[in-house]
């Protein structure tokens, strides 16, 4: 009989494809390890890894059991977690997943009331960009996320927004444009505009509006996160579109500009697995984030 461990066990070595560290993810010594794939072979009468002296790779008949495996290891986790939402929904480990453009603004105006709301729930949060998120929600390592919706995420996940955050403009000091109370769209047309890296949500949402509104990108610069940006902005290198929570007053060099309707804003949503099994847990999150954000943003 195969054991749901022994899967656990092909899982993390195929991930690591290193016997060592995948026995140290899974918390066992490397000959036990090993010892439990070489039988787990021998039961199925097959090579599932081809054995290296510094990487261990997946043999064909491995890759096509690997997905298998990860379906079973997906069930057996979402039956484990209907028995505990049957047993007590309001209780036991949620994970949540954000995008660094919003974990460090968001978390200090949520998790005190979520803390206070949900005290039998322990909240783990994992940073991480877009693409990372989803492949982690669906292969069952997150429970939720929090991120900027897409519309290439239509279909794939079930969407609670939670607010609508506009965007300002940041420049610096001394730029024509900071000497304006309010903006509009077209006051970008001919601007050259500093972006975050590929990979962020955040790039792609700014970027439209930009270049909807006749401004250009400067590629001579990408940041690798929202603090790098401004840094650049504030000495001087060119303006940013920064999300409103984002603000930090009465920085040197730096002037923030809002801008009049229509206003460009990102759609933060709280996403989850399409027939999760604890919604209402899920639905309790949402309520006090709603509760929590609706002083700050729209």
């Amino acid at each position: 009989m195969i054991k749901i461990r022994d899967l656990q066990y092909l899982d993390a070595v195929a991930r690591e494809e290193h016997f060592g560290r995948a026995a140290e993810s899974c918390f066992v010594s490397q000959p036990t390890l090993s010892g439990q794939i070489m039988k787990l072979e021998d039961q199925l009468g097959l090579t599932l890894f081809e054995r290296h002296r510094k990487k261990v790779m997946l043999t064909p008949a491995g890759r096509e059991l690997l997905s298998r495996a990860r379906q079973v290891l997906r069930s057996a986790e979402a039956f484990e977690e209907a028995a505990k939402a049957l047993a007590d929904p309001l209780s036991g480990d949620l994970h949540i997943g954000l995008i660094p453009t919003v974990a460090p603004y968001l978390l200090p105006h949520i998790m005190t009331t979520l803390g206070a709301t949900l005290p039998n729930i322990n909240f783990y949060l994992h940073e991480n960009q877009t693409d990372v998120l989803l492949q982690q929600l669906d292969e069952g390592k997150l429970d939720v996320l929090i991120l900027s919706w897409l519309p290439t995420m239509e279909g794939m996940v079930e969407r609670y927004t939670l607010f609508n955050e506009p965007l300002v403009l940041a420049s610096p000091n001394k730029h024509p444009l900071a000497q304006n109370d309010a903006l509009t769209l077209k006051d970008l047309n001919g601007q050259w505009v500093l972006t975050l890296e590929d990979g962020h949500c955040l790039r792609d949402e700014a970027l439209d509006y930009c270049f909807s509104a006749g401004a250009r990108e400067d590629t001579r610069f990408q940041a690798t996160s929202l603090e790098t940006l401004r840094y650049m902005v504030a000495s001087g290198m060119g303006i940013t579109l920064i999300p409103e929570l984002a603000i930090k007053e009465g920085e040197h060099g730096l002037q923030y500009t809002h801008f009049k309707a229509p206003v460009p804003s990102r759609e933060i949503c709280l996403l989850v697995r399409p027939n999760y099994s604890r919604m209402q847990c899920v639905r309790a999150v949402v309520s006090s984030i709603r509760s929590s954000m609706a002083q700050y943003v729209g």
